[in-house]
């Protein structure tokens, strides 16, 4: 009997489970997921306008991130169960429909406020929508030839989002104004949600009742280590950071107790105890910490050291963009069929440590051609060899209904990974500067030696990011399985749990 495409069960390579408008579907769900991981950087860029223009504080400028990061990073594993329970197409839908609304009302705020609560409307729709989408792409691409060739490609779209935010935040804030980084969005809107009412189809949804209890513990604590992680960035001697990072961490501990016991877990363990699956998860936990604040300290050393305009540092990291797209695509179609991720996610994770290293060398005086270029071709190499892997890896060989809660937990792990780093990372650049100056001035720096403080809190914050992938490569290796993914039909999941072993 012929099973759904949406099946893992489907036999691989079968006319019946392929669907003959997958690569259409592949298009839309690269348009859609773009306009998510844009989001991310678009706006660092267009801080200061925004700033001038409506007339907040410093104080409340990092709140313009910050509200997005939070409701996006709290409600992915509860979006991601809606989604299998309400279906990936409608998901997908209201996702984007919600996405862009919040970006027109953004583009037109007045005010601060109207701008902040826009943002965090962004991120509790973008957690619908991103989930949605890799969950799409995992049920509807069921060969592992195929998956291998479709995950590279989304995989490369994810990993140089970041970069290609920052290129067209500089791009739209010098050619336009601040408030097109928010109207961009329109556009790739509307042309996914063409692309998704043409060429979508309806999904299996899961037929459970939503874990209440779990969705309570799992969204607060992820909402306490996000926030308390982002006020972190101003500090490490706050009560208030730690107080909100351990509630936090109780609450999540709390949350992975109950998922044991629960009849209809919101994340069941099966999804996450998979050695496969569990690496690719935490690969990208170790990504979003070492990866993503590193973007940061690149675009403050092109601008206040380098003197880039806001243009031009975006378009210095076009090499990393490019050389990432380039990886993925290739490799997740000509290596990672063939060999699975153990050998490329550490092999990737330790090419961008190198290339982490490689920046430790910058100076004052340092030129683009000589000191940036090679290192960031390098990342870019080393980011696409993990994303064309750990993507696939991380929502292979789950059950259709597990789907989009696997594709939510992958997504959580980049945004915890990204609020522990960029906080750690901060905190470590801050101390560098001041134990730099303490040793090596008088206490009234000249410009030069202020420049020289700054450069060395940079390159000291490589040297950390460097050894937290390395960390993960180490981990990643002793984790991943050796060899190519199972194919569809040899992806038995573990039983059900029977009746009696569940609670009443």
């Amino acid at each position: 009997m012929a099973t759904q495409s949406a099946a893992p069960g489907a036999g691989a390579g079968s006319d019946v489970t392929a669907d003959p408008k997958r690569w259409w579907v592949l298009a839309v769900i690269c348009c859609a997921y773009l306009m998510v991981g844009l989001d991310l950087t678009v706006m660092n860029l267009a801080l200061p306008d925004a700033q001038q223009d409506l007339g907040f504080s410093d104080g409340d400028r990092q709140w313009i991130v910050t509200a997005y990061a939070l409701p996006y990073g709290s409600l992915l594993l509860f979006c991601g169960r809606l989604s299998d329970l309400i279906g990936r197409k409608r998901a997908f839908l209201i996702g984007l429909t919600g996405f862009a609304v919040a970006s027109a009302v953004g583009g037109a705020a007045p005010n601060f406020e109207v701008l902040v609560t826009s943002r965090a409307a962004q991120g509790a729709f973008a957690a619908l929508l991103s989930p949605a989408c890799l969950a799409l792409m995992a049920t509807t691409f069921t060969d592992p030839k195929e998956r291998g060739k479709a995950f590279g490609a989304l995989g490369g779209v994810i990993a140089a989002g970041g970069g290609l935010g920052l290129l067209l935040g500089g791009a739209l804030t010098s050619a336009f104004d601040w408030r097109w980084c928010m109207y961009v969005n329109l556009v790739f809107a509307a042309v996914a949600l063409v692309g998704g009412l043409v060429w979508l189809t309806g999904q299996a949804t899961a037929r459970t009742p939503m874990d209440i209890p779990g969705v309570l513990l799992a969204c607060s604590g992820m909402f306490c280590v996000v926030y308390g992680f982002s006020n972190a960035e101003e500090g490490w001697g706050r009560t208030e950071t730690w107080s909100l990072l351990a509630v936090g961490g109780v609450l999540l501990v709390a949350f992975a107790v109950w998922q044991t016991r629960a009849a209809h877990p919101l994340l069941p363990p099966r999804v996450v105890i998979d050695r496969n699956r569990g690496g690719a998860y935490l690969t990208v936990l170790f990504v979003g910490a070492g990866f993503f604040g590193l973007l940061l300290f690149l675009i403050y050393y092109m601008q206040t050291v380098l003197d880039y305009s806001p243009l031009a540092s975006g378009t210095a990291m076009l090499p990393t963009v490019v050389s990432t797209l380039f990886t993925t695509v290739i490799c997740g179609t000509k290596l990672f069929p063939k060999l699975g991720p153990r050998p490329m996610i550490p092999s990737g994770l330790l090419v961008t440590a190198a290339g982490l290293v490689w920046l430790t060398r910058l100076e004052v005086d340092s030129t683009y051609a000589a000191s940036l270029l090679g290192p960031l071709m390098a990342i870019g190499i080393g980011m696409g060899l993990v994303y064309a892997a750990a993507l696939n890896t991380g929502t292979s060989g789950v059950r259709a209904e597990d789907s989009g809660i696997a594709s939510a937990t992958f997504s959580a792990g980049q945004q915890i990974g990204g609020a522990v780093g960029t906080a750690l990372l901060n905190t470590i650049a801050a101390t560098a500067v001041t134990d730099w100056l303490t040793d090596n001035t008088d206490g009234r720096p000249s410009p030069l030696e202020l420049q020289t403080a700054a450069v060395h809190s940079y390159t000291t914050v490589f040297w950390w990011s460097a050894a937290i992938l390395a960390g993960g490569a180490v981990i990643a290796a002793l984790l991943l399985r050796s060899g190519p993914l199972p194919a569809p039909e040899e992806a038995v999941e573990e039983p059900a749990p029977s009746p009696e072993a569940q609670p009443a």
